[in-house]
């Protein structure tokens, strides 16, 4: 077998984090090509490497003395090294960054630097080769990933190398100029090396023991998810849920390789197998339950609406115009209302209005603001009868009066609205009533 797998930052923060993943790496021949991230936060209230690369680089650019803050990131490079007992230097790199922060390299580079001098140390510690992301991860002159010319860049490549580190997060342009993926594209990195070589799984190597049913933050200790399908990982990922970066997903799905979710602190637990699809039934009804606050519904009414023909149309083209993205779109015969970002909306919301009332001159209009979306998601809800029926069981109990419901055609996923106040009360009455009473 051939196994790519990506560490994130706090599996990678400190020596000890080191040492760990050094272990679960020798344990398994199989895990052969390495994705790092740059250390992360070794305690609450520490720093990540990367945000103090940006806050060093802010201050070369603005033209202030930054060697004490790059002082700062090579100590903590320096402690990771002496804590693995490596006769190693990263006193020339930190030259080069110098020069280069000096020059005004780019905010892209010096963020890029947290993975790359990550990988350096990685890959002495474990003795592998390291392959500079920037050498086989592309960009095209407009910043788009250029997937295809990487793939085959990546996989000529790696047919060199038996053992290798590939740094996380980043890339280049064709002039060998740094550019970065959004945070947390260390995840991306790590699929993209995975479609490259066609391995068997892709493992991400994270801080929790696989994909949870909903919010920690939300609910205490939510219950882990054995395996869950692309499609719903989608969904979910779409409405917050974050522990892996949604655009991860498109390389490693394209190519048919499952995702292991694991845990660098209980590498015994099996953590959660993200697949294509399964006839591996899951324990409960639903897979997961992810939302977000902050949302306005632009409802139009008008009567004969469906006989109207390019209705819809009109009003979409409204909010293109003013640059808005839609989230739902919600209906009735003759009402349809549009939920969008309500921060991105104020901004522009009487040019909205004003020509919505042009394009289509509806009956009434109006505009709800505070709304939180909460998405139920999970295959089981197919083959299971009420499940509908229970959610709204469940937020009645629970004195939330549910604002909108959107089911999708595919069956897969429940969409429901309800105030920014009753957010948190709602995800614990739906948890409840599919999660805790059936354990």
């Amino acid at each position: 077998m051939k196994k790519v797998v990506k560490f994130g930052g706090s599996s990678l923060a400190s020596a000890e984090q080191f040492q760990k993943v050094g272990n679960i790496i020798r344990a398994d021949e199989d895990r052969r090509y390495v994705v790092p991230s740059a250390p992360g936060k070794r305690f609450d209230g520490d720093t990540k490497v990367t945000d103090m690369l940006y806050d060093c680089y802010a201050a070369a650019e603005a033209g202030e003395d930054f060697t004490e803050k790059l002082q700062n990131i090579k100590a903590r490079y320096d402690a990771i090294i002496e804590g693995l007992k490596l006769d190693y230097s990263l006193d020339e790199e930190f030259e080069i960054i110098k020069k280069n922060f000096a020059e005004k390299s780019g905010s892209d580079y010096a963020a890029s630097r947290g993975e790359y001098l990550n990988g350096k140390i990685l890959a002495e510690y474990l003795g592998y080769d390291f392959i500079d992301a920037a050498e086989v991860i592309l960009f095209d002159e407009d910043g788009a990933f250029d997937a295809e010319y990487t793939n085959r860049k990546m996989a000529k490549r790696l047919k060199k190398h038996e053992h290798a580190v590939i740094p996380g997060f980043y890339g280049a342009y064709a002039d060998g100029k740094i550019k970065t993926f959004s945070r947390g594209g260390s995840d991306i990195t790590g699929s993209i090396v995975a479609r490259a070589l066609k391995a068997d799984l892709y493992e991400n190597w994270t801080d929790v023991s696989g994909f949870l049913v909903t919010d920690p933050h939300l609910i205490r200790n939510p219950q882990v998810v054995d395996v869950i399908t692309y499609r719903e990982l989608r969904e979910l990922a779409y409405m917050g849920a974050a522990v892996l970066h949604d655009e991860a997903i498109f390389p490693v799905r394209k190519a048919g390789i499952p995702i292991n979710i694991r845990n660098t602190n209980r590498p015994e637990d099996p953590g959660t197998m993200i697949v294509a699809t399964t006839s591996q039934k899951s324990r409960w009804t639903i897979t997961g339950i992810a939302g977000k606050k902050g949302f306005a519904a632009v409802t139009i009414d008008k009567d004969l609406m469906n006989a109207e023909v390019g209705f819809c149309r009109k009003v979409l083209t409204v909010f293109e115009d003013n640059g808005i993205s839609i989230e739902h779109m919600p209906s009735g015969i003759d009402t349809m209302c549009v939920f969008v970002d309500q921060e991105v909306l104020q901004e522009k919301e009487q040019l909205v209005l004003s020509g919505i009332q042009r394009a289509v001159e509806p009956d009434t209009l109006e505009v709800q603001a505070d709304i939180a979306l909460i998405a139920v998601v999970g295959r089981g809800m197919r083959q299971t009868r009420g499940t509908a029926g229970r959610i709204f069981s469940a937020l009645a109990h629970a004195n939330v009066n549910c604002r909108m419901i959107d089911q999708g055609s595919s069956e897969l996923n429940i969409i429901i609205g309800v105030k920014n106040d009753d957010f948190e009360k709602a995800v614990q009455a739906i948890y409840d009533i599919f999660i805790t009473t059936q354990l």
